[in-house]
């Protein structure tokens, strides 16, 4: 499979699970091709924690994403996250009403 390809499939499974969280933005992102996957950490505001980063792998062979953690983050890469176009916009964020999990 090829990577955009992998891509766009990631997406179709990633934004209506991350929705919830919205806006949230995508740090870091590797694309395994010999894996079909890809690993990639976004950061958003959580409902429960805070600030957070949440790493993320996407499994292209068998259509699963599986949550790897999550950290705090600090308030200095909070400030870069300004001149970053968000991965999932939301017109209003629901940060009370998010999912627990």
């Amino acid at each position: 499979m090829d990577a955009k390809t992998l891509l766009q499939k990631r997406d179709a499974k990633a934004k209506p699970h991350l929705g919830q969280y919205a806006p949230l933005w995508i740090v870091d992102e590797k694309v395994v091709l010999e894996e079909d996957a890809v690993q990639f950490n976004v950061i958003f505001q959580h409902n429960r924690y805070g600030w957070v980063s949440r790493r993320y792998r996407y499994d292209g062979f068998n259509d699963v994403l599986y949550h790897k953690g999550q950290t705090a983050v600090a308030e200095e890469v909070l400030a870069g996250l300004s001149n970053v176009e968000p991965y999932i916009v939301a017109d209003v964020a629901d940060i009370p009403n998010a999912y627990g999990g």
